[in-house]
């Protein structure tokens, strides 16, 4: 899909020296960036999701439960 961006000639002109510098191009830095932005997004999302969760459903363990380390690791 393509998009239609406005900005300064300046920028564009500036950032595309930049990109080749790095040895890319403009439309590939967009491109990351919007990857990057969207990811960020979901990360967000499902750090929210989790926390409903860890407060509506409260992992609680049983009365006189005690963790043990060994047992957990233990073969089986």
């Amino acid at each position: 899909m393509n998009i239609t961006l406005s900005a300064d000639p300046e920028l564009i002109a500036k950032s595309r020296r930049l990109a080749r510098q790095q040895g890319t191009s403009l439309n590939q830095l967009v491109r990351d960036y919007l990857e990057r932005f969207s990811g960020s997004q979901r990360d967000v999302s499902a750090a929210e999701e989790f926390r409903g969760l860890a407060l509506d459903k409260g992992g609680r363990s049983a009365p006189g439960f005690r963790f043990d380390r060994e047992e957990a690791h233990a073969r089986r």
